[in-house]
């Protein structure tokens, strides 16, 4: 059951779905803001199809014609009319919708957004330093090793400090693009190469051996709410981009965990969320070792797609795709309201 927007008067709100970006994620987050305008129910809002790129940023109509958006006020004119936008749903992955950017944007234009803040969204696209902010909080994470492009590679202090095998990532990046699992020292140098091609950061972290688990947190109607949890089982050396977008992956949501565990991650993501002081969609990934959650990253602008995770979790928890986006939009609204 849809919940009608508090705001619905006779005048449908114009809702600008951002999707594309900057980065490697950009087909993934054009299939997202696809599914977001499929499913948002067109009896509550007018919605648009922003696409964003470094070359341009344009409203895509249903026919394909192009028109050029105002970015002085993020308006559009379409034969004629100057159309403006009662609220932004944020289907960027990547740069610039889940770095801060987009969010800054939209806040100095004082336009309610979907997502997470500017703050919290650079903090969290950047690995290293949400996991800084997080260790003071006595989160427990993998134990990691920073490197940037320059600095002198150490292989034998870098191995002596998280061990083998471990992960080389780049920093601000997802989808696993830039992610490689060293097994071999003589390994480490090709990995570094790899992560580099996409961020000039990157991290490198200690292997985590235990059940992978992801776990969806946002706000819905007012209260902080955490979805069934999704175990990660996947056919790779580990949950990388194959795995996450091709089917080389089982995602079992229910997760098969104990209830100690169940309990132990729901209150650690819960506790991140609040922390960072979140707002919108997150999906944070933990590592089990034993009974205790290690935490790995989280995503504020996940996969929005029928067979993402988050939506797999809405649905376990009884909620639709209408639901789950049109609860964003009025969350959203309501907090510039």
């Amino acid at each position: 059951m849809i919940f009608l927007p508090k705001n619905l008067g006779s005048m449908k709100p114009n809702i600008a779905i951002i999707m594309g970006g900057f980065s490697s994620e950009a087909a993934i987050s054009l299939k997202s803001g696809q599914v977001v305008f499929q499913h948002l129910p067109k009896q509550l809002y007018t919605a648009y199809c922003i696409h964003i790129t470094k070359d341009k940023w344009v409203y895509v109509s249903p026919n394909g014609e192009e028109f050029p958006i105002n970015t002085s006020d993020f308006s559009v004119k379409v034969k004629g009319e100057i159309i403006h936008f009662d609220c932004v749903f944020n289907a960027i992955h990547g740069a610039p919708g889940e770095d801060g950017f987009m969010q800054a944007y939209f806040e100095l234009l004082d336009i309610p957004h979907t997502s997470c803040g500017m703050y919290q969204a650079a903090l969290t696209f950047n690995k290293r330093d949400c996991l800084n902010v997080l260790k003071a909080y006595d989160i427990p994470t993998a134990i990691s090793y920073p490197l940037n492009k320059g600095d002198n590679v150490n292989a034998k202090a870098i191995i002596d400090r998280v061990g083998l095998p471990c992960f080389v990532k780049a920093n601000r990046a997802g989808s696993s693009f830039g992610v490689t699992k060293v097994h071999q020292i003589e390994d480490l140098q090709s990995a570094i190469d790899i992560a580099f091609e996409h961020d000039n950061e990157l991290i490198i972290e200690s292997f985590l051996d235990g059940t992978e688990v992801s776990v969806g947190v946002l706000r819905y109607k007012g209260e902080v709410l955490v979805l069934p949890i999704t175990e990660i089982v996947s056919e790779n050396d580990f949950f990388d981009y194959e795995a996450k977008y091709l089917g080389k992956s089982e995602e079992i949501t229910p997760a098969r965990l104990s209830k100690i565990q169940e309990q132990n991650v729901k209150k650690m993501a819960k506790s991140i969320y609040d922390i960072l002081k979140m707002d919108g969609f997150s999906r944070s990934e933990f590592i089990f070792k034993g009974d205790i959650p290690y935490f790995l990253e989280m995503n504020t602008v996940p996969g929005l797609t029928e067979e993402s995770i988050l939506p797999q979790q809405a649905a376990c928890a009884g909620i639709s795709l209408a639901e789950l986006f049109t609860n964003a939009i009025e969350e959203a609204m309501a907090k510039n309201a």
